[in-house]
Parts: C-alpha cells; sequence; structure tokens
C-alpha cells in the first residue's frame, strides 16, 4: 500500500514541478534572447551611427576596420547596404562574393523595412532545438532621408546553449525540492496508513473468525485514529453479540436435556397403563416426539461447537482416512452397503473447521442412513477451479434428490418429504457447507449420472478444498 501511494504521490510532484518549470523555462528563454537582441541592435545602431558621419565625409576607412574587427571578435558579420540593395561596406574582404544569407529572402525583408524607416519586429524566442540565425537591421538617416542600412547577421548557437544551460540549473534547483518532498513524503506515508494496514490485518483477522483481535488508536491522523476505536468497538459488540448467542443456544440446550430426559421416561413408562391401540400408537408417537427433540437439542450443541471451532489448518487427507475409514466400513457392513473408497495418498488439503474427518462422517452418515442403495464410493479428484483445488465427494447410487431439492438441502432444517420419518435433524448438512466455505472452499450436490458416475441414479456430494502444497504457509 505504501509503494502504492508513493507511486502516486511521487509522479505527482514530479508533475506538478515540471508545470512550473515548464512556464519558467520559457521565461527564461525569452528574456534572453531579447537580451541578445538589444545587444545585437545596440550594435548595429552604433554602426549606423559611425556610416551616416562617414558617409557624409566620405571617409569610410575607419568604419570598414570597425567593421572587420567587429566580425573577428564576436564572429557576426556586418554589411552597409545602400537604398539599391548594394553592399557599400561590410566585414569581409572587397574582393570576396556576398554571402548568402544577405541574399535570403528573409534578410531581404528586413533591409526593405529599414529602408522604409521601420525597425523591423523582434526576432521570435530561440529554443535550443531551432537555432535560426538572428538578423538585426537598423537605418543609416532618419525619416525619409535613409541613405542605407547597416545588417548583422548573428548566429544563435551560442544563445541555445545558454538557454539550455539556464534550463539544467533550473531542473538540478527543482531536485532540491523534489528530493525534500521525497524524504518527507516516506516517513509521512508511513505514519499516516499505519492505522489502515492495521486495520487491514485485523480485519482479516476477524473474518477468519479472530474476534479476539484489536487495533492500536493511537497513531496516525485523527479521523483514522477515530476509524481504529470504531473499528474495536463493532469488534467488540459482534464479539459479545455471539457469545450471547452461543451461550443462549448452549444454555438452553443443556438446560432442557434433563426436563426432556425426565419427559421422555415418564412417556415410556405410562406404555403399561394403557389399553387398546389407539392408546398405543398414541403413546409411540409421543415417545418417537420425545426422542426427536433430544437429537435436535443434540444438533444445536453440536452446532454451537462446531461454529466456535478452531481455524482452517493443513491437513493430510490418508491420515483422515486411517482414522475415520474403519467406522465408515463396520457401519456400511452393518447397512448391506458395498463400501469402495478411492482417494490418492499425500493429499495436503486446508482442513475446515471442526475437523474434515467429522465433515465426512456426517455425509456418509447421511448416504447410509438416506441413500436407500447399495453401493457408496469416497473418491478425490481435481477440483472444478483447477489444480489448486482438490475436490472430495461421497457418491451414493440411492434414491438420490430432484434438482430444487439439491438447492434447498444446505438450508437449516431443511428434510426432504421422504426422509421425514428418518432420524434427523435437518442441521448437518447445512453445517457442513458453513465450515467447507469458512476454509475457503465449497460444497455442492448432484446427481451420481450428471456426475458420470457409472449412469446409476443417486446423490454425490462434493467437498472442494484448497489443495496446500510444499512450501505453503
Amino acid at each position: 500500500m505504501l509503494r502504492r501511494l508513493l507511486a502516486v504521490l511521487l509522479p505527482l510532484a514530479v508533475l506538478l514541478v515540471a508545470a512550473l518549470g515548464g512556464p519558467v523555462g520559457g521565461i527564461v528563454a525569452q528574456q534572453r534572447t531579447q537580451d541578445t537582441y538589444i545587444d545585437r541592435l545596440n550594435d548595429v545602431g552604433r554602426f549606423a551611427s559611425l556610416a551616416e558621419t562617414a558617409l557624409s565625409s566620405d571617409r569610410t576607412e575607419a568604419l570598414e576596420l570597425e567593421l572587420r574587427r567587429y566580425a573577428e571578435v564576436y564572429d557576426i558579420p556586418v554589411a552597409l547596404v545602400d537604398p539599391a540593395g548594394e553592399v557599400v561596406l561590410a566585414s569581409w574582404p572587397r574582393s570576396s562574393p556576398s554571402p548568402d544569407w544577405l541574399a535570403a529572402p528573409e534578410t531581404e525583408r528586413i533591409v526593405d523595412q529599414a529602408l522604409a524607416g521601420y525597425r523591423p519586429e523582434p526576432p521570435t524566442v530561440v529554443w535550443p532545438w531551432n537555432q535560426a540565425p538572428m538578423v538585426v537591421a537598423e537605418p543609416v538617416g532618419r525619416d525619409t532621408e535613409v541613405v542605407g542600412v547597416v545588417v548583422a547577421h548573428a548566429g544563435t548557437r551560442s544563445l541555445a546553449v545558454d538557454v539550455l544551460g539556464s534550463w539544467a540549473w533550473i531542473g538540478l534547483a527543482a531536485l532540491v525540492p523534489l528530493a525534500g518532498l521525497a524524504a518527507v513524503t516516506w516517513p509521512v506515508s508511513r505514519w499516516v496508513l499505519r492505522p489502515v494496514r492495521q486495520l487491514d490485518e485485523a480485519t482479516a483477522a476477524v473474518a477468519e473468525g479472530d474476534l479476539a483481535t484489536r487495533v492500536s488508536a493511537s497513531g496516525g491522523p485523527p479521523e483514522l485514529r477515530r476509524l481504529s476505536r470504531s473499528f474495536n468497538t463493532m469488534v467488540e459488540v459482534v464479539d459479545r453479540a455471539l457469545q450471547r448467542q452461543r451461550a443462549f443456544v448452549s444454555d438452553a440446550s443443556h438446560q432442557l436435556r434433563n426436563p426432556l430426559a425426565s419427559l421422555r421416561l415418564a412417556v415410556e413408562n405410562l406404555g403399561v397403563y394403557l389399553d387398546g391401540p389407539d392408546a398405543r400408537r398414541a403413546h409411540t408417537e409421543a415417545v418417537e416426539e420425545t426422542k426427536a427433540m433430544h437429537r435436535m437439542l443434540n444438533s444445536l450443541l453440536a452446532a454451537t461447537r462446531l461454529d466456535s471451532a478452531r481455524q482452517a489448518e493443513p491437513v493430510h487427507v490418508d491420515e483422515i482416512m486411517d482414522t475415520h475409514a474403519p467406522r465408515w466400513r463396520a457401519l456400511a457392513a452393518d447397512g448391506g452397503i458395498d463400501l469402495t473408497i478411492n482417494v490418492p495418498s499425500t493429499l495436503v488439503v486446508l482442513e475446515p473447521p471442526g475437523g474434515l474427518g467429522s465433515i465426512l462422517d456426517e455425509l456418509v452418515s447421511n448416504a447410509l442412513r438416506l441413500s436407500g442403495g447399495t453401493r457408496l464410493e469416497i473418491g478425490a479428484g481435481t477440483g472444478s477451479e483447477g489444480a489448486d483445488r482438490v475436490a472430495l465427494w461421497v457418491c451414493d447410487d440411492g434414491i438420490g434428490l430432484g434438482a430444487d431439492e439439491r438447492s434447498a438441502a444446505l438450508g437449516r432444517f431443511w428434510r426432504s418429504s421422504t426422509h421425514q420419518n428418518t432420524p434427523g435433524s435437518g442441521l448437518g448438512l447445512a453445517i457442513c457447507a458453513e465450515l467447507v466455505e469458512a476454509a475457503g472452499g465449497r460444497l455442492w450436490l448432484e446427481s451420481s449420472s450428471a456426475a458420470a458416475r457409472e449412469s446409476r441414479p443417486g446423490l454425490t456430494v462434493y467437498v472442494e478444498l484448497p489443495l496446500v502444497r510444499d512450501g505453503d504457509p
């Protein structure tokens, strides 16, 4: 989370500095261009003043030497052009031809403006990537008495280098606040996000069933401290509510157990005093009802214990099979059912709270009591979501359930219409599904024929759990 926050804040800071530095860089380039233009304009203005005196006195030798010396020192060629466009004096030898820049359309336009008595417009800003030469002209004479134009052709390479150097200094100067911001952002972000990280860890612990988790409310901004206190209060309220709920179910079950046992004993003892088939039939039904109530109390107690069971942990499937398979085989033999177990060895899965063995016990018990079939298979294979999941199944060839019944069978206290007179509370399968989901798995029902298991009728209960590989925590 901290890295993601820094990945957002630091680029935004760089963009902000760049947004501020861009206009500053443009102003610097414009200022440097203007300063250079004024310097060149002052130079040609001086030459224009000297040229007016030299032309009026017909003494041009000193001006010519001045132009050549200027070109040698500054590498800027200068020429004096008459109204006809002919070069009168220049910084290059008289025998040399005129340079190409003097005949360029842009230069001719600037010279024509100067001959008309107008000073040309300042040049555009010189950028490091655009080094167009700077042509500066100054008329010799005043108003309608212009007798010539002094024109200079100045390269802008040094100006572009100067602008680029100024930008480099601006960039280095911008690194200082960026470095300071980066140095401050790290500890400030850790301070701000510490409560968020603690809340995230605490939320994950609560989701896994650890309601004793609390977060510190002593660090971070005031808003997050209030959020931490609210979170602790919420967890305490939920914990108290769950404890009261479990205590109520447990206490009610325990408190009802003894009176119910006494009631059952009293009802059974009434049998010797009853005469007639109707009375005996009513007595039998009353005894069965008391037995059903007793089983319901046992189921509620079991549900309470499972709801408060430990968190999911890795478990070896073959160890569970070794422990529980003998009992399953004995129960299947008593019921005349052929039991087959096909579970690969070395499988390690994430065991649901309450134990995978208890869940398989419930599924096998349901199949033996309710299926009405003659065969039962316990198997394992790859889950529906790929190689990271393992599916265990309990498959029978009995009467099965319809599609609507299979979707409703995972609800608490649901009983099939064909099993109303069969012992059971309707809680076992629903509790198993909840425990499997608590381990990150899934429990669902399919018909055996739909699962392509030898095309026989019946019911297949799938328990899909995460596979634990070597090296996994």
